[in-house]
């Protein structure tokens, strides 16, 4: 469902800075210093309405959490959720991350959560898959060598093609979960689309990702 456009979401953004990150692209390598705390840096890809990271933030004061965001007209209610002053851990991108490379250094984030990307479900459009090889040659430049690759999703099919490209690049899987919201974990945030889905009946897939140590 497309959202309907909102032409003032860009003044809102700009008008943010605390909250929003304007230049990602100097930040490169020195993330911590956008934060209050140097403490283990976690990156959310489609942050959406931010109902994840924002509770994700408050959930771990002992982790900074950075969301990216493309959509403008999505990102302004994310930027309303973190607009609190208890929340100092967590800070939005409103970019269209094409390569994270260009925004983050070599080792410079501790886990990546990739919650209900887009299933891209055509052949022709495998390569937009964010667990896509090219995707993970990214993940691995700038996560640390434990860091964690940690996806959710509903798309079964999404999810099954995501278990064979992180093997067949020699990712370790663990903690995959075919049902998990039949495991009760307290600790689970969920999305908006989470909820929803949830709601519906369907199973939600989850799992945990890892990379073999990076050669010196």
């Amino acid at each position: 469902m497309r959202l309907r456009n909102k032409p003032w979401a860009e003044d809102y953004i700009k008008n943010h800075p605390t909250i929003v990150e304007l230049d990602p692209y100097q930040r490169r390598g020195n993330w911590q210093s956008r934060f209050e705390q140097e403490q283990p840096l976690a990156l959310e890809i489609g942050t959406g309405k931010g109902r994840f990271i924002d509770g994700m933030a408050r959930q771990h004061p002992d982790m900074n959490f950075i969301g990216i965001e493309r959509d403008k007209n999505v990102i302004v209610s994310a930027i309303d959720k973190l607009n609190d002053p208890d929340v100092t851990n967590a800070t939005l991108i409103h970019e269209n991350a094409k390569d994270l490379r260009d925004m983050f250094g070599e080792n410079e984030i501790d886990r990546l959560y990739l919650n209900f990307s887009d299933p891209w479900p055509k052949s022709r459009h495998e390569k937009r898959r964010l667990t896509y090889y090219t995707f993970l040659e990214q993940y691995q430049n700038v996560l640390k060598d434990d860091g964690l690759v940690i996806m959710k999703t509903d798309n079964r099919q999404l999810f099954e093609y995501s278990l064979v490209s992180f093997s067949q690049f020699g990712m370790t899987l663990q903690d995959v979960k075919l049902d998990l919201h039949a495991s009760d974990d307290e600790t689970n945030i969920m999305t908006e689309y989470e909820e929803k889905f949830s709601q519906k009946g369907q199973v939600i897939y989850r799992c945990e990702a890892s990379f073999s140590a990076k050669q010196s």
